[in-house]
């Protein structure tokens, strides 16, 4: 199992708790600034397989400084809810929620994805951007993920994948296990979040391997949507 910090003791989960607080102040800026402001894309892209949903009850999970919730809002849902880990960065999410004027739609809460604070069959879809691949036990988190969502509802996942064709794959591996580490550390000013997450990357069980694990959680996969030459892959699945 891949750790944001392999020198201290500690759970996954206690770790990547602590890594988020950590770089939370600067997580907004790295983001734009490492993938150089796809990301939004990839998100508005995410929101797409919501929109024919009519008014939805949407779980943000490992929602971060709340970025995919703001997105979200552009659908008209009931309500989102915005669950992470770390205190600090739903503290960023809560300014940034504020100052959008969305503090009657979303709703933050402070929880664990492997042990959800919300009643069987609530929600009619939820989303997940660059979060699954930090969970202490995925499978644990798709089951819970399959309970909390109502029949007939859906889960998008946005994760990072591999590319894999020449010469970009080569190209966006030097990038990713060589430049993005030094240039994430030194910004972040932490070293081992920016080194884990290339290697939490290599080690994601991606495509058809992550698709076998929705379907071993309960999950009916429906597409995975390459983005960017396959940088990241969007995973759509239903709850029969």
């Amino acid at each position: 199992m891949v750790k944001p910090y392999n020198t201290l003791e500690g759970s996954k989960k206690d770790q990547v708790q602590s890594m988020f607080d950590r770089i939370a102040p600067r997580y907004d800026l790295l983001n734009r600034l490492l993938s150089f402001g796809i990301d939004k894309i990839w998100r508005r892209n995410v929101v797409k397989q919501l929109k024919e949903l009519k008014g939805p009850m949407v779980l943000d999970v490992a929602t971060g400084t709340g970025d995919l919730a703001v997105e979200i809002c552009k659908i008209d849902p009931v309500a989102v809810y915005g669950l992470d880990l770390s205190n600090e960065m739903l503290a960023f999410a809560k300014e940034k929620i504020f100052r959008k004027k969305l503090h009657m739609t979303v709703q933050l809460r402070q929880g664990d994805s492997e042990n959800l604070p919300f009643e069987d069959d609530f929600f009619d879809a939820i989303t997940v951007a660059f979060g699954v691949r930090n969970f202490e036990n995925l499978s644990k988190g798709l089951e819970e993920m399959h309970r909390v969502l109502r029949p007939g509802g859906r889960l998008v996942v946005l994760e990072f994948s591999k590319p894999k064709k020449f010469p970009f794959k080569q190209l966006y591996h030097f990038y990713f296990t060589k430049i993005l580490p030094w240039w994430g550390g030194l910004i972040s000013k932490d070293k081992e979040a920016y080194a884990y997450l290339p290697a939490s990357v290599l080690q994601f069980p991606e495509g058809k391997e992550f698709e076998e694990k929705l379907r071993r959680a309960g999950l009916q996969p429906q597409a995975s949507l390459p983005q960017t030459f396959g940088i990241a892959t969007i995973y759509v699945s239903t709850k029969p």
